[in-house]
């Protein structure tokens, strides 16, 4: 079993990392935050699991054993593949897994490309008392008047093509850091856009 690859990024090439380490390349398959944050020469850590098939073998790998984690879980709910499971976990963070998951709420991941309605009931159903539960920062990443702000910008950064993972992620840096006069939805939203950058919403769709 390969358990982990460390090494330099010999080339990203869409969701696989050709990662080199003692002359060897080796191709991971990545979630799209993943691929899109890694570049040729980059070194970095991966901890992987090999999925093994009867017509082929491909290496999966997290920059998080917390996310490898959450990947065997959802492999182990029926109709849940690799590919699959990569799709959550490029859409959702694991607290936001973790969040729905407790909460009951499937709604997160029918929303993920290949999940239908009845695996993404499966997921919560099966993954029920499995999973940490989510961290405070997650359940409550703003004070109780930032709620709102957190709602509405998450979903316009969903509406302009970002995945749930980053623009929660995004709205709440952005809302953290914003002074008193850059409250408001329209200002917020101009201040997630120049964080984002105006090209990366065509990369992170989920």
């Amino acid at each position: 079993m390969i358990a982990s690859v460390r090494g330099s990024v010999l080339y990203v090439d869409g969701d696989t990392v050709v990662v080199e380490t003692g002359g060897v390349g080796y191709a991971v398959a990545v979630t799209q935050p993943v691929a899109h944050s890694l570049t040729p020469g980059a070194e970095v850590l991966l901890h992987t699991h090999l999925v093994v098939r009867e017509d082929a073998m491909q290496l999966v790998g997290f920059t998080e054993r917390a996310e490898l984690v959450v990947f065997l879980a959802l492999l182990g709910v029926s109709g849940v593949g690799p590919k699959s499971a990569l799709g959550v976990l490029s859409h959702l963070s694991i607290d936001q897994i973790a969040a729905a998951v407790a909460a009951e709420d499937d709604a997160p991941f029918r929303r993920v490309s290949g999940i239908g309605p009845k695996t993404a009931k499966l997921i919560v159903v099966q993954l029920a008392g499995r999973l940490a539960p989510p961290s405070a920062a997650s359940t409550s990443p703003t004070g109780g008047g930032d709620a709102a702000l957190l709602t509405q910008l998450t979903a316009a950064l969903n509406g302009l093509g970002w995945n749930d993972r980053v623009a929660q992620e995004t709205a709440t840096s952005v809302i953290e850091s914003a002074p008193a006069t850059e409250r408001s939805v329209p200002a917020l939203l101009r201040l997630a856009l120049a964080e984002l950058g105006p090209a990366r919403g065509e990369h992170v769709r989920g």
